[in-house]
């Protein structure tokens, strides 16, 4: 049977290429079957909703008859969303890499009909440019050299299977030096004047910024801190924020954050959310406290859905153009604010006749971004007018499936903002989602990955079940009405976890041990713009274990730092996630409050915000003595029925703390 197969799909990236004419395919036995039965070499193009190259190819090639019918004749084809299948993606983004190319989307993989990789890349061109060969002249050399020359084949598939091994090899414990070390190299490699790492493209390289900011914390390092704050400064004013709705996109192209890639992901909004916190707690700088209610309330205005969950992501592209929503130019904004109120906008937010990149104008407050507080009240109401007008634009296009993994991201970065800034919607925002997750998209309590419209991709995967134990430790801190069912949710998808996904040295490879085969079990401690599985896994052990004060989360924390030990001196940049739960393993403390009815915890919920530690839990309580048995806390309760402070750590809990002073004076002990 010759036809496109993605219609039955529900990915919305699928679903993008149902009426292509060529004859995709969805990942799965149906499509092995073909390509063995015919004995045909797979082309695999993995892409997302949201991303503007996947479009340029599809629009290129995939929509053009001719170029199908070379693929159809030639190649059985696959297509994958990469957000609904990232073990795929890993699988073979991995093997690419092993070829020495960078890597990037749409990924373009060649695989034997065992679907075994032999060779690839990422974007082809339709026509020869750039030194790229055109992609149908790609598609024939492939095809003939699969038919002419096995050999060369032979040697590319074992070589690449040989690189997609998981080889994990425990060496010594880490100790605090390295991870001192790591830090000043990363700040090293931080941009003084733009914030950011130096160059371009600009990443907002979450799970290193969190790095950063726990070195400048451990080792009184002010150049660690301001190097996070001012590269949140700098994207809060950047063209890849958006000021008129909010949220950033996924990176900028340039090196000064101006020049976005417009797609607008869910995982990093939620991870930005969780940065403000940080930033307005250390600073109070009202910038930090603007952003974090214009992400939030963007989030809860253009991005949850139905039920509560958050979708995944909004297009780059609207009308066949990247960024067409979100830009202007000077004559539009002059028509929709007149020529005063236009100049005072235009000196504010960088606006030019001639625009500020190729011709068009992004907002941005890089050259202008502090002005009195009675223009920032007269610029609101003029964003207002532009977003108006705005909104009368064609849409991007929305990715409307819920991912649990990213929205766990985003339920911890609400929970920290309820907690941080005292907003009950975002709390309730959390809760909803988080609510969503745990019953729409469980099985015998464990979590799928993806769901849309009833479906759901199940069993999920490491980063799932890692990502929704922080999330319910984050809501454990944040509502501790409903404590005991966070915990006891993070317990069982720490058994999950252990169950399900862990190795004989105690790391986790991303897919469940009874999830469909694939050539390989994906395996990596390498973030991307998300903390990889296992360093996700270790900071939520890490924390369950202060939480409870039971050894055994303890124990897996300390087993899966120490079965990847080797692996973070290999690249410090893609292991700081590792390296952030390491942080939280050893600094971590639980503040115990205990305050009875009718008393107030504020002045020292206070004290503990300022500290702004990332390895710093704190739960409000009125008594103790529902704590798990062994939990150091367990019946130590107030002193004269006035709010008392037990700040615990490795077993063992501080004397009772009940004046503000003294809790600032043993928090400052521990760095």
């Amino acid at each position: 049977m010759t036809e496109n197969r993605l219609a039955q799909s529900t990915s919305p990236y699928l679903l993008q290429h149902k009426d292509n004419p060529v004859h995709w395919y969805q990942w799965g036995e149906e499509a092995l079957a073909a390509a063995k039965s015919q004995n045909k070499p797979i082309l695999l193009s993995v892409g997302y909703a949201a991303c503007h190259w996947c479009h340029v190819m599809a629009h290129e090639s995939f929509e053009d008859p001719a170029t199908a019918e070379v693929m159809n004749r030639l190649f059985i084809n696959i297509k994958v969303d990469r957000e609904e299948r990232p073990d795929i993606d890993q699988i073979y983004m991995k093997a690419l890499h092993a070829l020495g190319e960078q890597g990037g989307w749409p990924l373009t993989m060649f695989l034997t009909p065992e679907g075994e990789p032999f060779w690839g890349g990422t974007y082809y061109p339709k026509t020869a440019q750039w030194g790229r060969p055109s992609f149908v002249d790609t598609l024939e050399a492939v095809a003939n050299t699969f038919e002419t020359d096995r050999e060369r084949i032979e040697n590319n598939r074992s070589g690449l299977m040989q690189a997609l091994k998981a080889e994990i090899t425990p060496t010594a414990p880490i100790d605090r030096s390295l991870m001192m070390a790591a830090g000043d190299r990363l700040v090293g490699l931080f941009d003084t004047e733009h914030g950011g790492i130096k160059g371009a493209p600009k990443f907002p390289q979450a799970s290193v910024l969190d790095l950063v900011w726990r070195i400048g914390l451990r080792g009184g390092n002010d150049t660690a801190k301001d190097a996070y704050l001012h590269t949140l400064r700098q994207i809060s004013n950047g063209g890849i924020y958006d000021h008129l709705k909010g949220g950033i996109a996924r990176y900028s192209v340039d090196h000064l954050w101006l020049v976005p890639h417009f797609e607008k992901m869910l995982y990093d909004n939620g991870q930005y959310l969780g940065h403000l916190v940080n930033a307005y707690q250390a600073t109070g700088d009202e910038l930090f406290r603007r952003r974090i209610e214009e992400t939030a309330d963007w989030l809860l205005s253009e991005m949850k859905l139905p039920g509560g969950a958050f979708a995944s992501s909004l297009d780059a592209d609207s009308e066949g153009e990247e960024g067409r929503f979100y830009v202007w130019s000077s004559d539009e904004i002059t028509e929709v604010l007149g020529e005063e109120d236009a100049l005072a906008f235009a000196k504010a937010y960088d606006v030019h006749p001639s625009g500020n990149w190729e011709g068009i104008t992004i907002l941005n407050r890089l050259k202008s971004p502090s002005v009195s507080a009675k223009e920032e009240t007269r610029l609101a109401k003029m964003r207002e007018k532009l977003l108006k007008r705005r909104e009368s634009r064609i849409r991007p296009s929305m990715d409307d499936k819920v991912l649990a993994d990213w929205n766990g991201y985003t339920i911890t970065g609400f929970a920290r903002a309820s907690h941080f800034v005292s907003r009950e919607s975002y709390l309730e925002a959390a809760r909803t989602a988080y609510d969503f997750v745990m019953s729409e998209m469980s099985r015998d309590g464990r979590i799928g990955h993806s769901w849309r419209d009833g479906t759901l991709v199940f069993p999920g995967f490491a980063t799932d079940q890692a990502s929704m134990m922080v999330a319910a430790l984050a809501l454990a801190e944040a509502d501790p009405d409903r404590i005991e069912r966070y915990i006891a949710d993070a317990e069982n998808l720490a058994t999950v976890l252990e169950q399900h996904y862990q190795s004989e040295e105690g790391a986790y490879f991303l897919t469940a041990d009874d999830a469909p085969g694939l050539i390989t079990r994906p395996f990596s401690v390498a973030d991307e713009a998300t903390p990889n599985a296992n360093g996700t896994a270790a900071e939520a052990f890490s924390r369950l274990y202060l939480m409870t004060g039971k050894e055994r989360y303890k124990t897996l924390a300390d087993k899966l730092l120490m079965a990847l030990s080797a692996e973070i001196p290999k690249n410090i940049f893609a292991t700081a996630s590792l390296l952030s739960a390491f942080d939280t393993r050893t600094n971590g403390r639980l503040a115990v409050i205990v305050a009875p009815e009718g008393t107030d915890p504020n002045p020292f919920l206070k004290v503990l915000n300022r500290a702004v530690d990332p390895a710093l839990m704190q739960i409000l309580v009125s008594s103790t003595d529902d704590f798990p048995e062994g939990h150091p806390a367990k019946y130590k309760n107030a002193l004269d029925d006035k709010p008392t402070v037990y700040l615990c750590r490795e077993g063992a809990c501080s004397f009772p703390i009940q004046s503000r002073r003294d809790l600032e004076t043993i928090l400052q002990k521990v760095d």
